[in-house]
């Protein structure tokens, strides 16, 4: 298996381009390569979506949105075939590679909305026989660059919008698990989207750089870590484009102790290890606050040890492999740092082996307990099944905890307390709160983003956020009178 670019509206492999292996992580295994785009791969995409983009631009937006609107039926068809996708590259159980599908069509379901949001305002009357209209108009190319561990959600978090609001769409997935792209770019030419108004290119760094210097495409998303989110904010900005770049997470969840202890367990459970941890959402640090701390640790230790990990296929399995064997090392060594620095390993999920899978990139859930804020446990973002207990006395504590970390994505509570609640929702400083929702990952007709060094740039993802970022401004005054009254001098007036 090889997978290639898509440009024009067919599936592109150069010949003597670069490629890249590609491993089952459940096994281990080589199951195929992906082809590197350079520079020069990155050129032709980009030029495809700039020649289709006036005949895009032009269609009315209700064509536009009838186009996704089909595209959603199709995803709802083959939900399937992608979750399985997903699962064989990424590692991810099915269940949750279904659930990654379905959130996704949540946001092309409100894509499909959008045109109502492109709708401008009139003022009859503004000025002596002067009338005001507005537009939202679109930018041209747009990118998006896209991570691992969700290869066909995050990708729908951007190119629906910006396709419902004109533009044409360049996608730079992660070359670790890229099939994805290629099912999502053949069910929009099922759903009749024109040649050239969606293409992929598949690469590394070398593509995300011509991406990001080409002088045709206008706007950039990115979804990755913090220090390369920075970088890709700065060098797009430096030249002229508008950027939205989402970085790292160390997302908190404070329990109280009036908490319901059974809906604590349950929400840190599938929170910090579902999805291995692989999610800028998981949570990493529970806060127990008070005396929550002792009660938590043990019912967390207990229900770590039922924790069934396997293979993403299985059924039976709720927590899948990492997505390589670098990464699984990378947390393991994390794990190691923690015991270093003087935390409590409760729980040590580093001597897991799966049976029938002992080349997979497994690692158990591990937990921490008395963890301090200047550990590298706590400081740095592990992206993986690792989540460490830190003990405070009260809410006020929590928060001054939470607020003082440099990235601020998500944070949540867990309490019986409105009040408790509604002062911790005011006062936290980070993009998404969740009060007994651990993943408070916004609905699609809001938008997603966090605070701090967790987002460079000024606009969420998707959502009405989503609809400003992909769209221009634009104020229209007219005057359709015979006469001027002669000329003037002085700056208008109303």
């Amino acid at each position: 298996m090889i997978v290639g670019h898509w440009v024009d509206g067919r599936e592109v492999c150069p010949p003597g381009a670069a490629t890249g292996a590609l491993f089952e992580p459940a096994t281990g295994e080589p199951i195929g390569s992906v082809v590197l785009g350079d520079a020069q791969a990155v050129d032709t995409a980009v030029r495809s979506a700039a020649r289709a983009f006036p005949a895009w631009a032009e269609t009315p937006a209700t064509r536009r949105a009838r186009v996704l609107a089909r595209f959603r039926d199709l995803l709802e068809r083959d939900r399937d075939l992608l979750a399985a996708a997903i699962t064989r590259e990424q590692g991810k159980v099915r269940a949750d590679a279904l659930g990654e599908v379905q959130r996704g069509i949540e946001i092309v379901e409100f894509a499909v909305g959008v045109p109502a949001l492109l709708a401008g305002e009139y003022t009859d009357q503004v000025a002596t026989q002067i009338d005001q209209y507005s537009l939202r108009q679109p930018l041209g190319v747009v990118a998006g660059v896209t991570p691992s561990n969700f290869p066909a959600m995050v990708p729908m978090w951007m190119f629906p919008i910006a396709l419902a609001c004109g533009n044409t769409f360049v996608l730079k997935p992660s070359e670790r698990d890229p099939s994805a792209s290629l099912l999502l770019a053949r069910l929009l030419q099922d759903a009749g989207l024109p040649e050239g108004v969606f293409n992929v290119v598949q690469g590394d760094r070398t593509a995300v750089e011509a991406l990001l210097d080409h002088p045709l495409v206008e706007a950039l998303s990115f979804v990755g870590s913090t220090p390369v989110a920075e970088s890709f904010y700065a060098r797009g900005c430096a030249r002229g484009k508008r950027v939205q770049a989402l970085g790292g997470a160390k997302n908190h969840l404070v329990v109280l102790p009036d908490a319901d202890p059974v809906m604590v367990e349950d929400a840190l459970m599938g929170a910090a290890f579902g999805a291995a941890g692989e999610r800028c959402m998981a949570i990493s640090v529970a806060v127990a606050v008070g005396d929550a701390g002792d009660a938590l640790r043990e019912r967390l230790a207990r229900r770590i040890a039922r924790l069934r990990v396997g293979d993403g296929a299985d059924p039976a399995s709720e927590m899948g492999p990492l997505l390589s064997a670098a990464h699984r090392d990378r947390v393991a060594g994390y794990i190691a740092a923690g015991v270093a620095e003087g935390a409590e390993l409760a729980v040590d999920g580093r001597g897991l082996r799966v049976a029938g899978r002992e080349g997979g990139y497994f690692l158990g859930a591990s937990l921490f307990d008395r963890v301090d804020p200047g550990m590298r446990i706590y400081r740095e973002e592990i992206f993986g099944p690792v989540l460490s207990i830190v003990r405070v006395a009260d809410v006020a504590q929590a928060v001054e905890l939470v607020n003082a970390h440099e990235y601020g994505n998500g944070a949540a509570i867990f309490t019986s307390s409105g009040g408790a609640a509604r002062e911790f929702a005011r006062r936290v400083r980070c993009g998404m709160v969740g009060i007994n929702v651990a993943l408070p990952v916004p609905a699609a007709a809001y938008s997603f983003g966090g605070w701090k060094r967790s987002l460079f740039g000024d606009s969420h993802v998707y959502g009405r956020e989503g609809v400003r970022f992909y769209t221009r401004y634009k104020a229209v005054m007219q005057r359709w009178s015979a006469a001027s009254g002669g000329a003037s001098f002085s700056f208008p007036a109303q």
